[in-house]
């Protein structure tokens, strides 16, 4: 079967991303057929006039629809697209050129109904965006957590970049309406249907990232609180490993408290964590700057998430909370 890509990419109040994106398709390489759907979330800042003037040099097609969430207007996107096998991308990504080839490639050579993409910091980001990938991505934080390109039947992933077939889009109906956590969801869904997932390394994007100190903390703060309602929904897929950021952040205030009273060698070993950290973000970056503030990243997503994560454990798991109600800001309502 030849493959068609649509590639799915829903935008909220944010033209000057789209120019950028676009921007990157015109460069891409190889010769597969593909179109652009641009689903428009409700916006009162419209992309329509920014994409009129790729209109004809890409094959886009641009729909507006009122809020609903960015999971319902990928599942709008996936609807009315053409091809049979779709991309999907976040607002704040831009396409290496090499991207569409390297999808083609691992999936004539192992080809799965669902795959996910890394993501990487461009020369161009500012340096907070630098620290804040490193902090997402690294081994040495939580970029590990949802599998690696070893694990193919436990990878989960992303919506930032993320291939989904129609078929399974059929089976699975797409993504569900809580968000942050539509991805994971959709991963674990198809799973039980039978279909297979798997990470493309080479099929990386760069990911923009346009957070502040605070809304970084806001948003790795609903992954944590997210996660333990996935595991109440898909117990089979509890992992010891989500609760590292909440055990860290518990053992850091622990460590600062005994060194006050002299004991110091707990506090030594989150500093040597700490050195570690510096170093990997040094080599990975060559900026020292970045290297610092990457320690800072490292602190915020912890405590974000990992008060996210004993809050909601404690909600749903302990008191038997309904999430939907407990957690109304996780849920988007449909229209």
């Amino acid at each position: 079967m030849q493959l068609e890509y649509s590639f799915i990419i829903p935008v909220y109040n944010r033209p000057d991303e789209i120019q950028e994106l676009l921007q990157s398709f015109e460069a891409l390489e190889g010769n597969m057929l593909y179109e652009i759907v641009i689903v428009e979330d409700g916006s009162t800042k419209t992309s329509k006039d920014v994409v009129e003037t790729f209109n004809k040099k890409l094959n886009i097609s641009y729909f507006f629809k009122e809020n609903s969430g960015p999971g319902d207007s990928r599942n709008f996107g996936m609807k009315h697209a053409k091809g049979n096998y779709f991309i999907i991308l976040d607002s704040d990504c831009i396409l290496p050129k090499q991207y569409l080839t390297e999808v083609e490639k691992s999936l004539a050579t192992d080809y799965v109904d669902c795959f996910g993409g890394p993501d990487a910091a461009h020369d161009s980001f500012s340096n907070l965006q630098k620290a804040i990938n490193f902090s997402m991505t690294s081994f040495i934080t939580t970029g590990g957590i949802r599998g690696n390109k070893n694990s193919i039947d436990t990878f989960q992933p992303r919506s930032f970049n993320m291939g989904l077939s129609k078929k399974a889009f059929e089976d699975s109906k797409g993504f569900g309406r809580i968000h942050p956590g539509e991805d994971p969801d959709l991963s674990i869904r198809l799973w039980d249907l039978g279909y297979k997932t798997k990470l493309v390394p080479d099929a990386y994007v760069y990911h923009k990232r346009r957070v502040s100190w605070e809304n970084f903390y806001n948003q790795v703060n609903k992954f944590g609180m997210v996660r333990p309602i996935l595991n109440k929904w898909h117990p089979s897929t509890k992992k010891a490993t989500y609760w590292f950021p909440t055990l860290f952040s518990m053992g850091l205030i622990l460590a600062i408290l005994l060194f006050a009273i002299g004991f110091k060698w707990l506090l030594i070993g989150y500093g040597l964590y700490f050195v570690i950290a510096f170093l990997l973000a040094l080599s990975s970056t060559k900026n020292l700057i970045v290297s610092i503030l990457a320690i800072l990243a490292i602190l915020i997503q912890f405590t974000g998430y990992g008060y996210g994560f004993l809050k909601s454990t404690f909600a749903v798991s302990m008191l038997n909370k309904n999430p939907e109600t407990h957690f109304p800001k996780l849920f988007f309502k449909l229209k």
